[in-house]
Parts: structure tokens; C-alpha cells; sequence
């Protein structure tokens, strides 16, 4: 008896002590709070975005420090550039796809075909207004901070190959990057703080009601990345002896705060943590992932494609496969640009829908009121996409070393 006492003693400690334990009622209370008290759930925004924030100080230094010690590491530029164009072209053709079942599975749901009259419409001017406006690879460079980390961190790890010190400054980066990661796993103890903060204000501000009208366009999203996730990203994995359960898993407490506060960013440093921890080199972790937040956004493919074909159907306007072979390309291209900037998924859906000529813009109104609630989808499909990316290269070079406990690490 005192055995079986002892074990679920044991068993509620390593609950309660669980960071994944407590991200999940924070959620929970958010949402309660969000519905019940709307007023006071909108005022718990600055909880959420101070959590944000406050990560987002640590996302400049982690790339930084490991991709010029992964380059360092590494030492022939050869691989560099060799790991490099390989990720590009994995994200292409995996984004490529998830923009076309975006595609179909509007087509076969048909999410669009509701009536508009009921619907919220909310200010969309704000969006359309700039919707002519060519993509523009420079702004979006110098609006990316991952991306602009990203370009000088290559620059640096490159030019430390040729320092004849170059082991002095390696010598000290990897100090410095144990203090980083050290005051990070610190300030992630707030995580169930901003989970709390970042659903508090997404229901207070929009409501619960908001998703009925377009329940049906919500729930085709969130089907078909499920779908996505577990046949396409499942697939990958499984050639390579990987379960696509088993990672999910392994990376739970990171995909509840991303669910919590609507965005990767935060769970950016942990994932690169645990992706080097289950056998990715770190320096393919270092190069691929933020490179992927950048230009490997499969959820935000999907919603992308997925809305443009919602409008359509909503607006009764017939496609041609042309046109469909032409929104794709489009958007192959102006959804890198929706990372990293609020709102720029609206842009970009403005930009191609002035593209093709055929669909009114003033149909993103109806989209504001339920984005917020689809942005969770979004995310954490970007998110998983970017794992199994680092795995993918990590796996094709050679570079994943099989730890004693896969994937078993909190």
C-alpha cells in the first residue's frame, strides 16, 4: 500500500512540476476568462504580447550564436551551401503542396458555398488599401528580423572559418550560448502566463460566437492541416523510421504555448533545443529552422490558398484551372512574405486577389472576424513542418545521430 501511495504521489508531482501541465489550464482559463468576462479577458492582451516579447529578445541571439557555431563546426563551406540549397528546395516542393491541397480540399468541402448575408463584416481597408503594391524583396527582407539575423550569422560563421583565433572565439561563444539557453529555460517558466494572456484576449476580443457563421470554412482548415500534419509530414517521417505521433509528443509543451499565444515565435529556441537533443546536428538545426520560419510556411500556405477559393465560392466566381494553376504561383512566391509581420497574410491574399481580377477584395471583411481563431492552425502546422524539415535534411546529410532515449526529453 505504501508502494502504490508513494508511485501516485510521484505520479501528481510530475504533473503538477510540468510545464505542459500548467500551459494547458492556463489555456483553459483564458478561454473562460475570454468568454465570460470579454472585457477583462481584452485587457490580458499585454500578458500575452509581454511573454512574446520578451522571448522574442532571446530569437536573435539563439540563431546567431548557433549558426556560426554550426558553420564554425562544420568547417567545410562546401556542406554549408550544400545543406542550405537543399532546405530551399525541400521548402518549395513541400509548401508547393501545401498550397495545392489547400486547393482541393476547398474544392471538395466547398466552405464557401454559405450564405454572406449573416455574416460579421468587419474594416478590412487597411489590407486592401496597399493591395496593388508589387512584392517587394527588399521590404521584406528589412521587415524580417529572423531573416536579417539569419544573413549575418551565415556572414559571421563564414568569415570565422578564415580567423586564425577561431577557436578562442569558439571557445567563448559556447559559454555565452549555455548562458543564453540557461536564462531562456528560465523565462519559459512564464509560458503559462502568456498561453493565459494570448487566449483571454483572441476570445474576449472576438467571441465565441464569431466562429458559427464560418464554421465551416474554420473547420476545413483545421481538417485539412490535420491531414497535411499526419498523411504528408507523417509520411516524411515515417521513411525515415520516425512517427509523426511520437514527435508530436515529444514537442507537446512547445505546440501549447504556440496554441496559446497564436504564434511559432516563441517556441522557436525550444525547438531548435529539442530537434539537436533527439539527433539533428546543430548546425542543420541552426541553418534550417530559421530559414523555414521564413520560407517554410506550410499552414500559412494552406490557409492562403484555402481563402482565395472560399471567396470565390463565396462570390459565386468560377475559376478556370489556369487561374488556379496562376493563384498557386502567385502565392509560391508572396507568402514568403507573410512571416514575421502582423496582418501580412491579409496583404498577400490583397495582393493576389488584385492579381487575378475576378474576386471582390472586400471579401477579406468576412475573414477578420474568425483569422484570429484559424491563426493557431496556422501556426502550429508551421510549426511542426519546420521539425520535420531540420529531420529531413539532418537525416539526407547524414547528420542525425540516434540519442539512447529518443524523443523522450521534457
Amino acid at each position: 500500500m505504501t508502494n502504490d501511495t508513494t508511485k501516485k504521489e510521484s505520479v501528481l508531482f510530475t504533473i503538477v512540476t510540468n510545464l505542459t501541465f500548467w500551459v494547458l489550464i492556463a489555456i483553459v482559463c483564458g478561454v473562460l476568462l475570454g468568454h465570460f468576462q470579454p472585457e477583462t479577458g481584452q485587457e490580458m492582451k499585454i500578458v500575452g504580447d509581454s511573454f512574446i516579447q520578451l522571448v522574442k529578445i532571446f530569437i536573435g541571439p539563439i540563431i546567431f550564436l548557433t549558426i556560426v557555431l554550426g558553420i564554425a563546426g562544420i568547417g567545410d563551406l562546401k556542406k554549408v551551401g550544400r545543406i542550405g540549397i537543399k532546405a530551399l528546395i525541400y521548402f518549395e516542393i513541400v509548401t508547393t503542396l501545401a498550397l495545392a491541397i489547400g486547393v482541393v480540399a476547398a474544392y471538395i468541402i466547398q466552405p464557401g458555398k454559405i450564405d454572406k448575408s449573416g455574416l460579421d463584416i468587419q474594416d478590412a481597408s487597411k489590407y486592401t488599401s496597399g493591395a496593388s503594391a508589387e512584392f517587394n524583396w527588399l521590404e521584406f527582407f528589412l521587415s524580417n528580423f529572423t531573416l536579417q539575423v539569419l544573413v549575418v550569422a551565415i556572414i559571421c560563421g563564414i568569415l570565422l572559418n578564415y580567423y586564425s583565433k577561431r577557436e578562442t572565439v569558439v571557445a567563448g561563444l559556447y559559454k555565452v550560448s549555455k548562458i543564453v539557453f540557461r536564462a531562456l529555460k528560465i523565462v519559459m517558466y512564464l509560458a503559462p502566463l502568456g498561453a493565459f494572456g494570448g487566449m483571454a484576449y483572441t476570445v474576449g476580443k472576438f467571441g465565441l460566437h464569431t466562429l458559427i457563421p464560418l464554421g465551416k470554412l474554420m473547420l476545413t482548415v483545421y481538417v485539412t492541416m490535420a491531414i497535411f500534419i499526419f498523411v504528408i509530414l507523417g509520411s516524411i517521417l515515417r521513411y525515415y523510421k520516425i512517427s509523426i505521433w511520437d514527435f508530436i509528443k515529444y514537442l507537446k509543451a512547445e505546440l501549447l504555448i504556440v496554441l496559446g499565444t497564436s504564434s511559432s515565435e516563441p517556441a522557436l529556441p525550444n525547438l531548435m533545443n529539442k530537434l539537436e537533443s533527439m539527433g539533428c546536428s546543430k548546425s542543420v538545426v541552426g541553418l534550417v529552422v530559421p530559414t523555414g520560419y521564413s520560407f517554410n510556411l506550410d499552414g500559412t500556405a494552406i490557409y492562403l490558398s484555402m481563402a482565395i477559393i472560399f471567396l470565390a465560392q463565396l462570390y459565386n466566381v468560377e475559376l478556370s484551372f489556369m487561374e488556379i494553376l496562376t493563384i498557386i504561383g502567385l502565392l509560391m512566391i508572396t507568402s514568403k512574405g507573410a512571416a514575421g509581420v502582423t496582418g501580412s497574410g491579409f496583404i498577400v491574399l490583397a495582393s493576389t486577389l488584385t492579381a487575378i481580377h475576378k474576386i471582390p477584395l472586400e471579401g477579406l471583411a468576412f475573414l477578420l472576424g474568425v483569422d484570429k481563431f484559424m491563426s493557431e492552425a496556422r501556426a502550429i502546422t508551421n510549426f511542426i513542418g519546420n521539425g520535420v524539415a531540420a529531420i529531413v535534411i539532418s537525416k539526407n546529410e547524414n547528420e542525425f545521430v540516434d540519442p539512447e532515449h529518443p524523443m523522450d526529453l521534457d
